[in-house]
């Protein structure tokens, strides 16, 4: 493709189906070939651009790892139902698995719809799955196809000859292994079926109540409004009683999964089921659900369309005839394409003819659609308060996506990324806090600091949502302020978690009772303290560039020395593999832990109790992007600073066993896991650009792949994809700085659409001038910007990322030091007078 209609389809033009080159299954599966364990966790099925639907299989794996993945789908699992909502790419606990139907060819005992164990069902074809569609055929002979909108989802299913029924089990969803404190609970539910807008069709309706899951949650209620295009001959409401163990709630165990109580009903509307009806040895929260019989005996497809509400069954309803008018299956699936490729593919644009490799091909837009699978714009959803306010929810979580995902997001979604950034601040508007994590319209989990200061600060230092007259694209910075100062001093109350019984495990900051006095977290009083310090020191800095503009100069200094309190953990005497010096466990007294027996290259699991969260102190070491001047020093300058970054990235160097979150890799750095994104960059710090791209390079090559086990670890809502979407691009953002570092991109002409309507080129010339780089003459010899030479190895946001421009890398084979600018910068330099480091 030429580079003119390249930039005739970025100025709004689409001609090219960039939805041809996406794999949905990449990431499915880890380094042990058929199990999802270690993999990326990702969702398969049929989902639009942040979604509130995504319509996929439930499974369950036959090994002893963790059996069911949030996303519902697995290489080899059992199926258990196809439902309605699910994450994509999370590792932690189960969330969602809602609003189910399970096809089956035999209800007959040994078959006990209350246990589907006994009929869950292998898959006996390797699943299909493209851009909005999903289709897998199961052992009973079943071929299940499924598409979905943005609150609504079809199924169609082909039947042999024989029994045809449907179940819909209100109180299924993705139950976590280990059972206990993270198992979501089902609460109760009511379900009534009548006849449709015709003799012909069949409407079920009703609500179902879950809480619980991997973010502690409250109680939600979701609505649903579904139809069947053919009506069943005979309907068979069931009850059940609910005998799994439930935290915090009433459960009736008497040793076992019971059998259902069926009753038959006519198709008038006046009979339902509903778990909150007492009646003889019933009890509330009872099990609830209907089974739909079809009793010719012949082959048949019979289709449903189903639509979810968080307000209403008539919402539901109405959601489900706006989105999905139609019963033709294929114009669904044809919509969903349209839209991908019109709002997601088509902002980032490269060549796609013959010349092109469709291996980068395939991961580029790959990334791009698992990235924009969450979060979930529920906006008109929300149920908790009026507001006018935008609502997005399953942010899961901000800890992993403010690294590099929010910024991307801020380029080509800027719509989006704006209503998200509202959603947070009302959120802390109406809730008291700005959430982590949120999920179920509940905040939690924390997994470290409060890091929507990091996503407000890295939006606001780009100009996002100021000097506007769309009101749609406005932010209020005044109360956005507001929120952070509350995450920066009120000490959120303590959730007394399983996880974590020292703090706050659901919003804010779980440790500021030390991080204020102490200027560090402590290891007596609190759980993660290398790690929460490393955080909390950058949602100081990420508060400090907020306060510039909408506070006081004395914020902005206070702040700013807070944000060096990753120095009051720094001990010089510390020594291992060679190096001095690293991030070490102290005690609020000030003592350090015995440096005879601390080994920075390990962290006890790296978990909720361990003294730093997902990486070891020797990674979290490196994690000080607003002060790197101080961090070089510290390390004993550029030389060790660089020996040292170094021998991260050497085979065998990990000491940690950091199973599903490290499975496959060997090596100290772990791009499996969001501390370590910026990391390969580092060598910019110290003006060997090309060091960074070799290393970047390299673990892109190593660790990315168009095949199931595609990704190094839970893509975790798509940050894994964002990272390589960068790296692909030849760029990479620090976060809460208007500051890019210009890497090596992987094509020869590439055009962004940022800012809604501007276009970023960027172009690589080499000997070759090949469509494609390959694996030779990718270090950058210089760069231009805009027509000017480029001595600096970064460039700032206002430079080209608001009105658009060029960028052109020249590159060669040969390991060039070409930069002689400055450094890229350290706005937050500061060393404290403290001994902490001494």
């Amino acid at each position: 493709m030429s580079s003119l209609a390249l930039q005739t389809e970025a100025q709004g033009q689409t001609t090219t189906n960039y939805s041809q080159f996406v794999n949905p299954l990449i990431g499915g599966s880890g380094p042990y070939p058929g199990q999802a364990y270690g993999g990326g966790d990702i969702f398969v099925g049929g989902a639009r651009p942040f979604g509130v639907v995504k319509l996929g299989p439930d499974t369950w794996e036959p090994y002893g790892h963790d059996s069911v993945i949030n996303g519902g789908w697995t290489p080899e699992g059992n199926v258990t139902a196809f439902s309605m909502m699910h994450e994509s790419g999370t590792g932690g606990a189960p969330k969602y698995g809602i609003i189910s139907q399970m096809p089956l060819t035999a209800v007959a005992s040994p078959v006990n719809i209350l246990d589907n164990t006994t009929y869950w069902q292998r898959r006996v074809v390797n699943d299909t799955a493209s851009v909005g569609y999903y289709s897998t055929e199961l052992l009973n002979g079943v071929t299940v196809q499924l598409s979905a909108t943005h609150h609504a989802g079809i199924l169609q299913y082909s039947f042999p000859a024989g029994e045809k029924h449907v179940l819909i089990d209100l109180s299924h969803y993705l139950p976590s292994e280990g059972g206990g404190y993270t198992s979501q609970v089902y609460l109760g539910a009511q379900v009534t079926v009548a006849n449709g807008t015709d003799d012909t069709t069949t409407q079920y309706t009703g609500h179902a109540t879950y809480s619980a899951g991997w973010n502690e949650g409250a109680p939600y209620t979701v609505y649903f409004c579904g139809d069947f295009d053919t009506a069943p001959d005979e309907v068979q409401y069931f009850r059940g009683r609910n005998t799994d163990p439930t935290v915090r709630y009433h459960t009736y165990d008497q040793g076992g999964t019971p059998q259902a109580i069926f009753s038959t009903a006519k198709l008038d509307g006046s009979i339902g089921v509903s778990s909150a009806t007492v009646r003889g040895p019933f009890v509330a929260g009872d099990r609830v659900g209907v089974l739909l019989s079809w009793t010719d005996g012949s082959e048949g497809t019979i289709s449903s369309r189903v639509g979810i509400s968080f307000l209403s069954t008539a919402d539901a309803c109405q959601l489900k005839e706006d989105e999905i008018s139609t019963w033709d299956f294929d114009s669904v699936v044809s919509d969903a394409v349209d839209e991908w490729n019109e709002n997601v593919f088509s902002k980032v644009q490269v060549a796609t003819d013959s010349t092109a490799n469709t291996t980068y091909l395939t991961l580029l837009y790959s990334s791009l659609y698992f990235m924009h699978l969450m979060p979930s714009n529920r906006t008109g959803q929300n149920p908790l308060w009026d507001s006018e306010e935008p609502y997005w929810d399953d942010f899961y979580t901000l800890w992993d996506i403010f690294r590099c995902t929010v910024s991307l997001y801020h380029l080509i979604q800027p719509t989006a990324y704006v209503g998200m950034i509202r959603s947070l601040i009302d959120t802390y508007v109406w809730e008291g806090y700005m959430p982590d994590g949120r999920s179920g319209n509940y905040n939690g989990l924390v997994q470290g600091g409060s890091n929507a200061d990091n996503v407000l600060a890295d939006a606001y230092i780009k100009g996002l949502g100021q000097n506007t007259s769309d009101p749609a694209l406005t932010i209020n910075w005044t109360t956005g302020y507001q929120a952070m100062l509350k995450d920066a001093e009120v000490q959120p109350y303590n959730t007394f978690s399983v996880l974590d019984q020292l703090g706050s495990v659901k919003e804010g900051r779980g440790s500021l009772y030390d991080w204020i006095p102490l200027g560090y977290v402590s290891n007596d009083l609190s759980t993660r303290c290398i790690s929460k310090t490393v955080e909390y020191a950058l949602n100081d800095y990420a508060l400090s560039v907020v306060a510039a503009g909408e506070g006081s100069a004395a914020d902005v200094a206070k702040y700013v020395n807070r944000s060096a309190g990753w120095q009051n953990l720094w001990n010089s005497n510390v020594e291992h593999a060679g190096f001095t010096g690293f991030l070490t466990p102290r005690n609020s007294s000030g003592a350090w832990i015995d440096p005879d027996t601390y080994n920075p290259a390990l962290c006890g699991g790296c978990e909720w109790s361990a003294i730093t969260y997902e990486a070891v102190p020797f990674e979290y070491s490196f994690v000080v992007p607003h002060d790197m001047e101080t961090l070089i020093q510290f390390m004993g300058g550029e030389s060790e600073f660089e020996r040292r970054l170094d021998y991260i990235f050497m085979p065998n160097s990990s000491e940690q066993n950091l199973d599903e979150n490290g499975a496959g890799i060997n090596t100290i750095m772990n791009i499996g896991n969001e501390p370590d994104f910026a990391t390969p960059y580092l060598y910019h710090y110290i003006n060997k650009q090309y060091k960074s791209v070799n290393q970047s390079r390299a673990l892109a090559n190593e660790f990315f792949h168009d095949a199931q086990y595609g990704v190094p670890g839970n893509s975790d809502a798509g940050a894994l994809n964002s990272w390589l979407i960068w790296q692909m691009l030849g760029l990479y953002p620090i976060v809460t700085q208007p500051v890019y570092l210009l890497g090596s991109p992987w094509f020869t002409d590439i055009n962004v659409t940022i800012n809604g309507d501007k276009n970023l080129r960027i172009m690589s010339h080499t000997a070759s001038d090949s469509a494609l780089l390959g694996e030779q003459g990718y270090f950058v010899q210089s760069v231009r910007i805009n027509g000017q030479n480029w001595t600096k190895n970064w460039f700032n946001h206002e430079d080209i990322m608001v009105d658009g421009g060029t960028i052109e890398f020249f590159l060669g084979d040969n390991l060039t030091e070409w930069e002689t600018g400055e450094v890229p910068p350290s706005p937050a330099h500061l060393i404290l007078n403290s001994t902490a480091q001494e």
